[in-house]
């Protein structure tokens, strides 16, 4: 798990993280504080690995409150005040969030987090509700939306995650792929595919064609293959 917690004056501003958050699975909150010495209590009592940062709070800013951490955590500033972005980047924070911003705008930020700050956070999790996951790939974070899988591949140390419109290439296991994908939309058919049953276009002999790809049909896998198809 990576642990976070919200440094920030306004209520309001909490409450928008943490609904965020929440779509993350891996994300574990720690604290809320509201000023930078309730921030400086909790960081020397608790173990933390990302940090929501305000600048502008009541007697000790946040870009203070940073200068007095020996070795800060990854940092995410969370502002309304644009003309501080600079000073930001000079202490190495991994993005700055102008606010208002989106969920997409926030995922952006956290993917920089991750992949620059945090090397320890997992390569593969799902969101709460399993409609997207986030999978490490190319040395980028990505996240998949599931209705847009058509198969997966096992290739050799890779697994290839073939989408509508891309293809990625992950180190990730295809067995733990299995795990966070829906049971009911994805099935085994071969030790090295997984495939969406509801884009297999023709089932021939001991091949499934999905668009114009060809998938291979395991033995072992062929008579839970059959089973699913007649139940759809």
């Amino acid at each position: 798990m990576t642990k976070y917690c919200i440094i920030d004056d306004e209520p309001i501003a909490h409450r928008i993280i943490e609904g965020y958050c929440q779509n993350l699975s891996y994300l574990q909150k720690v604290g809320n504080c509201y000023n930078g010495f309730e921030a400086m209590e909790l960081l020397n009592q608790t173990p933390v690995d990302l940090i929501f940062l305000d600048i502008n709070m009541p007697k000790l800013s946040g870009f203070e409150l940073l200068k007095s951490i020996p070795d800060p955590p990854a940092v995410i500033v969370t502002s309304a005040h644009q003309e501080f972005a600079l000073e930001g980047y000079e202490l190495n924070v991994s993005d700055y969030l102008l606010k208002p911003f989106s969920f997409t705008r926030f995922l952006k930020a956290m993917n920089k987090a991750i992949s620059v700050k945090m090397p320890t956070a997992p390569s593969l999790s799902a969101t709460t509700d399993n409609t997207h996951f986030f999978i490490k790939g190319d040395k980028k974070v990505h996240q998949v939306a599931v209705d847009d899988i058509l198969f997966i591949e096992a290739y050799g140390n890779y697994t290839k995650i073939y989408l509508v419109e891309e293809t990625i290439i992950s180190h990730e296991k295809i067995s733990s792929l299995e795990q966070v994908l829906p049971i009911a939309k994805f099935l085994r058919v071969h030790k090295s595919f997984i495939v969406a049953t509801k884009k297999i276009k023709i089932i021939e002999g001991n091949r499934i064609s999905i668009l114009e790809h060809f998938i291979p049909i395991g033995q072992t896998y062929k008579n839970n293959l059959m089973k699913r198809i007649n139940k759809l």
